[in-house]
């Protein structure tokens, strides 16, 4: 009369994948958790381009330097690129690059800001990387975005992070 629990069980496993595939973030979080195997930090050479298909348009990859103010991009990807540096969305991201080194952990970021002449909804994230497990010398970031819908607020940028 009633389903398997092992039916029922890969029914709500399957779903699970799904919506957690869904969210850009989220997929570059599994794969950055996947190349960690256990350890606190994938490195720079385990990330690969094609590993993330077309997502790899939506990423970055920050060089870490010494002070942290002399960071900079290794790449950036074509859906992130800017014409104008006061106009950046990899710019934002960078700005949160201080805390995710201190603390050592993922951070999701998202907010309203303004990029290429639009108010932007975004959802964006970094996440450290390390040749030795220890110092962390790169971080990737991913971001997406959608231009503000007319009836959301667009009045002031607002930001808000959360550790993954």
């Amino acid at each position: 009369m009633f389903p398997e629990t092992d039916v029922i069980s890969n029914i709500i496993s399957d779903t699970m994948k799904v919506v957690f595939q869904r969210r850009l973030v989220d997929r570059v979080l599994r794969l950055w958790k996947e190349l960690a195997h256990g350890e606190p930090f994938p490195r720079r050479d385990q990330i690969q381009p094609d590993m993330l298909g077309v997502d790899w348009l939506n990423c970055l990859v920050i060089a870490v330097q010494s002070p942290v103010r002399f960071s900079t991009f290794v790449y950036v990807g074509e859906n992130l690129s800017f014409t104008r540096s006061d106009e950046s969305l990899a710019g934002v991201l960078l700005s949160h690059l201080p805390q995710v080194l201190s603390e050592r952990r993922c951070m999701m970021i998202e907010g309203i800001t303004r990029f290429r002449d639009l108010d932007i909804l975004y959802r964006s994230a970094l996440y450290p990387l390390s040749e030795d497990g220890i110092l962390i010398d790169h971080v990737l970031g991913a971001a997406n975005y959608r231009p503000l819908r007319k009836n959301e607020n667009s009045i002031r940028p607002s930001v808000r992070t959360k550790w993954l």
